[in-house]
Parts: C-alpha cells; sequence; structure tokens
C-alpha cells in the first residue's frame, strides 16, 4: 500500500487524467459553434473538432506512458491556434496548466509508490 492511501493509485491518476481529457474534448466541442457563428476559418473549426477526437481517443490510452505525453499535444495545438482566433489561445494556456497540475498530481502520486 502506499502513503497516498490509495488503494490503486494507478487507477485513480488514469481517472484523473481521463476526466481531464473528457472535459477538454466537452469544451472544445462546445466551442465549434460560437467560432462558426463568429465566422472563423474553416481551420479553426477543424482544429476544434480534431482536438476534441484526440482528447477523446486519449482517455482509453493513458494506461500507457507515452499517451500522458501525447495529450500534451492538445493545449499546444491550442497554443498556435492561437493565430486563428484569441479563444483558441486562451483555450491553450487554460488545458496547458490544467494538463501540468494532472501531470504534477501523477507524479507526486508515483513518487509516494512504496
Amino acid at each position: 500500500m502506499s502513503n497516498t492511501g490509495l488503494k490503486n493509485p494507478g487507477g485513480a491518476v488514469r481517472g484523473v487524467g481521463a476526466s481531464a481529457l473528457v472535459v477538454f474534448g466537452l469544451v472544445l466541442l462546445l466551442a465549434l459553434l460560437p467560432l462558426a457563428k463568429l465566422g472563423q476559418s474553416a481551420g479553426a473549426l477543424w482544429l476544434c473538432g480534431g482536438l476534441a477526437v484526440l482528447s477523446f481517443a486519449l482517455c482509453g490510452l493513458l494506461r500507457h506512458g507515452w499517451a500522458w505525453h501525447a495529450a500534451l499535444v492538445v493545449p499546444v495545438a491550442l497554443l498556435a491556434g492561437g493565430a486563428l482566433h484569441w479563444s483558441l489561445l486562451a483555450l491553450g494556456i487554460v488545458f496547458g496548466l490544467t494538463w501540468a497540475y494532472v501531470l504534477y498530481v501523477r507524479r507526486a502520486v508515483y513518487a509516494n509508490k512504496p
């Protein structure tokens, strides 16, 4: 048993990561309509849609170590998408900070394993 008091620390951390990725995906899907109403380019819409699909796909892959780092593509791509619309930049900052915290929690939980 680990010092964290969790019976299954790996499962708990994967749950936190998957929850964050689901929220990322839902927010990106919800951003499609306002971006379309604002008359944004098709590139901004495809970026949001593609990153939403990627977020949902990565939820099931978090049992692999590489998926945690692959999820960094979502906020980084949104930061780059800031050239298309400022709201994508704002989402990239918020998602990046959120994912950085999730990675911090993951590192803290695994550091306390016996």
